[in-house]
């Protein structure tokens, strides 16, 4: 960089996936305490993209790539939702010819490239001595394959589905689980109005955390997941009853986007496009579903067909401010990461497990999955959340015990 250096070292930080409550508040304690401890700090923008996207030329303008973070900068956004570094699906190891950086392209041209090579040179060129990438999954997979490569990574896990193995918390899930509560109890009014079954699908490819939660607090009378798949006539069977048990002649049932029923081949997806991480987008099951429930409700209702009210939350649970917990926790898991800084370690994911905050090596993102234990939390005949005791059981009931 064209900057003398005149700091202890240099801290990076990124954000990647989606976007999620939570984002800024981590961005911001990082920044802060880094600043106090006499590090600098550089916000790399759009996640992956950003880093992979520098060129490394002191000449060259890379300032929509980066940008040197301040205590003014990180407090103005510090109390927002969303990430005001920006965010990206970019996997820097599978990056298509039409999307590699225009001065690489005479570098890289088949069809599908890996350019982990020069993002390294890119962390090098802007003195980079620790990085720390907040994400999901996906996002850290690739900061556990920069760790390989010798990098020093210290990962704060992020996702509204909870589903980053090794914590039993990742930053936006209490935001995604408030919001469904809220969405939910404010449609509920409509669906007795007209004596509906009010279907919502909510996100959640693979793990059902955001569907069981809101259910097991008595948003919905039933909610099915991606762990099991499910007997259509026998939710319709269920939500019917619950119905008319209601004195309002209404039910409700929550969707996991990434659920299926039984004689279905595959999950619902909107197109056959993929990230770069392989997924293709998700969206269409509780259309699917409620299509399904109003065909079958009349042979459980007496004949009498059922209409629905169906409603995709997305990004209605995404956007907006963060709740309580995404202030505080964000705030706690950038200061642990800057623990570790300050003692020198690094390969270490941030975590929470069992009510205390603690770290882990960084490669559990890679080397298990964390789902709902459907035997121990999922009634699969009354196709909602089931437990035996609350003692002992961490802060969300089922997202603790992944180590």
């Amino acid at each position: 960089m064209a900057a003398v250096k005149n700091h202890k070292a240099t801290i990076g930080i990124l954000t990647g996936g989606g976007d999620v409550p939570g984002l800024n508040p981590a961005i911001r304690a990082v920044t802060i305490r880094a600043l106090r401890e006499g590090f600098q700090v550089i916000g790399l923008k759009r996640g992956w993209a950003g880093l992979m996207e520098i060129i490394p030329d002191k000449e060259a303008d890379n300032s929509d790539k980066y940008m040197v973070l301040t205590e003014e900068i990180v407090n103005k956004a510090g109390r927002t939702g969303g990430t005001f570094l920006h965010t990206s699906r970019t996997n820097p190891i599978n990056v298509k010819k039409s999307d590699v950086p225009a001065h690489l392209a005479d570098k890289y041209n088949k069809d599908i490239n890996d350019l982990t090579e020069d993002v390294i040179k890119n962390l090098e060129f802007l003195g980079i001595d620790y990085l720390i990438p907040i994400g999901g999954d996906d996002t850290l997979s690739y900061a556990v394959h920069l760790f390989k490569k010798g990098v020093r990574v210290i990962a704060i896990p992020k996702t509204m589905d909870n589903d980053v193995p090794g914590t039993d918390y990742c930053i936006g899930f209490s935001t995604c689980v408030t919001r469904t509560i809220e969405l939910t109890n404010k449609l509920r009014t409509s669906a007795g109005s007209h004596e509906r079954i009010l279907v919502m699908e909510v996100f959640g490819r693979y793990a059902g955390f955001t569907a069981m939660l809101p259910t097991m607090a008595g948003a919905a009378n039933r909610c099915v997941i991606p762990e099991y798949k499910f007997d259509i006539d026998r939710l319709v069977e269920l939500l019917v009853e619950d119905r008319n048990r209601n004195p309002s002649k209404y039910s409700v049932v929550l969707i996991s986007e990434g659920a299926t029923f039984k004689g279905m081949d595959e999950m619902v997806f909107q197109n056959k496009e993929t990230d770069a991480f392989g997924h293709a987008k998700l969206g269409g099951i509780g259309d699917i579903v409620s299509e399904k429930i109003k065909e079958l409700s009349k042979k459980y209702n007496h004949g009498k067909t059922v209409d629905v009210i169906n409603q995709k939350l997305g990004y209605l649970v995404r956007g907006g401010d963060p709740d309580a917990i995404d202030s505080i926790v964000p705030m706690a898991y950038g200061n642990l990461a800057l623990d570790l800084v300050l003692k020198g370690i690094h390969g270490r994911l941030i975590v929470l497990r069992n009510g205390r905050y603690d770290n882990a090596p960084i490669d559990v993102v890679t080397s298990t999955k964390k789902l709902v234990d459907v035997n121990r939390f999922y009634n699969t005949d009354r196709l909602r959340p089931h437990y035996k005791s609350f003692e002992f059981q961490p802060l969300f009931i089922m997202t603790g015990g992944y180590s």
